[in-house]
């Protein structure tokens, strides 16, 4: 069958998944491991009175719903520290990542549709969980990188070159070209426009919010697309 994973891979997909979600993001979001929200959600997850589907996926909510606050404190916290120029750019920011968000929910869901198996119902809420997270930690950097003496919050930031320019940056996007276009093709045809909007928003978020940091910035939040997309194309009708 189309997409099956063979029986050994499986299972070392499954036992990994609750790692991968205890663990969140540790290489894209560069956090100390001891972060208080991460570690309230690995005490959660190896709780037996949650060691459902269910229960595993209660704590990847009750998890998310933290990262949401965290985030939109350190937003808040930005915004007031902030000079207008910045402030107006990380505006622009904060809507095209709400807007991303939502036309992600409805492709998210058609990928998973075509799945069958518990620990696909994890991979999803952990999909759901990692954007919140990385959004926050992001946040979080620029409000603590914002305001100090003499910082570089508090002057112009530097004009990227363009991705094609920079060899770092051009390799990640025909590398989430690919992945994207790999998905396209793997996606029923009826859910396609819904995987079009999605990176349309994706898109737009990134143009918002890469002329706010520097190179690496702009490689981070490109890898990090990257990594979605290779992850859901070889997610997309296993069963």
């Amino acid at each position: 069958m189309k997409g099956r994973l063979r029986t050994a891979a499986r299972a070392g997909w499954c036992a990994a998944v609750v790692t991968l979600a205890a663990m969140s993001g540790a290489v894209r979001a560069e956090v100390a491991a001891a972060d208080p929200i991460d570690a309230s959600m690995r005490t959660c997850l190896a709780r037996s009175d949650m060691s459902s589907t269910a229960g595993q996926v209660q704590c990847m909510e009750t998890a998310r719903a933290a990262w949401q606050s965290a985030s939109d404190h350190a937003y808040q916290q930005l915004l007031a520290k902030a000079p207008a120029s910045r402030r107006l750019g990380w505006e622009r920011s904060q809507r095209s990542w709400k807007a991303w968000r939502e036309a992600e929910a409805p492709m998210l869901k058609a990928v998973f549709e075509t799945t069958q198996g518990t620990m696909y119902v994890l991979f999803a809420a952990d999909m759901q969980l990692q954007p919140v997270r990385d959004r926050a930690l992001a946040l979080r950097s620029a409000a603590a990188n914002t305001g100090n003496a003499g910082d570089a919050g508090n002057k112009p930031v530097a004009r990227l070159r363009a991705c094609s320019q920079d060899a770092d940056c051009a390799h990640a996007d025909r590398d989430m070209n690919r992945y994207y276009q790999r998905l396209r093709k793997e996606m029923p045809s009826r859910a396609r426009p819904t995987l079009a909007r999605a990176q349309r928003a994706w898109l737009g978020f990134r143009d918002a919010t890469t002329p706010l940091g520097d190179a690496r910035g702009r490689i981070d939040v490109i890898g990090a697309r990257v990594a979605t997309l290779k992850r859901l194309s070889e997610t997309v009708g296993n069963d």
